[in-house]
């Protein structure tokens, strides 16, 4: 079964198709724990953000795994607070600071925060014209919020990070992504943990001898989506990984896709106070 790790973006940067998420990773040993053994693990793709407060960590547990820097695929992302022209480009600077990495893979904008997202992007696409980030994107950004960005920006965005998981499965979004030559990649993947104990995930993993959990990374692998779990126990973060010797049928992806409720477990992008 031939299934490719990665995925060319836009600009032919490539990402890798499974990585390690750190949102409520704490900073510290935590931190550096799950990053080092993530790495050590297969994983080439780390995603933070400013707003973990965990970019220093995230930074040594890099350095800690012994895997070159150019074989690592780093995220970080902007706060809402930094948006604004000015703001980005110190904002960016200190989020490289705190990683200690002389670039990042891809910088995204957290959240479209109204008003301030349009000159956010006049930096970013600076930052990547520098070669800073070696690509820029999104993330939590609905298909208005786009066509609003794109009247204007010169560089498209080459990945939106947003909310999915089988019960907000997102179609017409990644339609339109899709269709702008946009990769899609989902936080909360797993649901937060509320969906690993739904029966129909628990089925088809006894089927193919995998927990839920691998099932819907599984799932999200074979919809074309970029996936980041999150998690802090080494074994766990292993299984998370051990997804790429099996394939679900046809037949088990609709049912998954038919899972969808569309909830949210996170906040609406039209509708955050932060």
């Amino acid at each position: 079964m031939s299934f490719k790790k990665t995925k060319e973006l836009a600009n032919g940067s490539i990402i890798p198709r499974l990585g390690l998420g750190v949102w409520q990773v704490k900073d510290g040993a935590e931190a550096v724990d799950s990053v080092k053994w993530a790495l050590q693990a297969g994983y080439r793709l780390i995603d933070t953000a400013a707003a973990y407060k965990n970019e220093v960590s995230v930074g040594e547990g890099i350095r800690a795994s012994g895997i070159p820097r150019e074989d690592i695929f780093v995220t970080t992302k902007l706060w809402n607070e930094d948006q604004g022209y000015e703001s980005t480009l110190k904002a960016f600077d200190e989020s490289v600071t705190k990683l200690g990495l002389d670039y990042v893979d891809l910088y995204l904008i957290h959240w479209p925060v109204e008003g301030k997202y349009k000159d956010s992007w006049r930096a970013m696409e600076e930052i990547y014209q520098s070669g800073r980030a070696k690509a820029i994107g999104v993330s939590n950004f609905h298909e208005h919020h786009l066509e609003e960005l794109l009247k204007e920006a010169k560089v498209v965005p080459m990945v939106d990070q947003i909310e999915i998981h089988p019960t907000l499965t997102q179609e017409p979004l990644r339609k339109f992504l899709s269709e702008n030559n946009i990769a899609v990649e989902a936080w909360s993947p797993l649901g937060q943990g509320k969906i690993l104990e739904n029966p129909t995930l628990v089925e088809i993993g006894k089927k193919y001898n995998k927990t839920a959990a691998q099932v819907i990374i599984r799932w999200h692998l074979q919809s074309d989506i970029i996936v980041i779990p999150k998690s802090v126990h080494e074994e766990r973060i292993k299984q998370n990984f051990d997804v790429f010797d099996f394939e679900l049928s046809g037949a088990d992806m609709e049912q998954i896709n038919n899972l969808n409720t569309n909830e949210r477990l996170g906040p609406d992008p039209d509708n955050f106070d932060f």
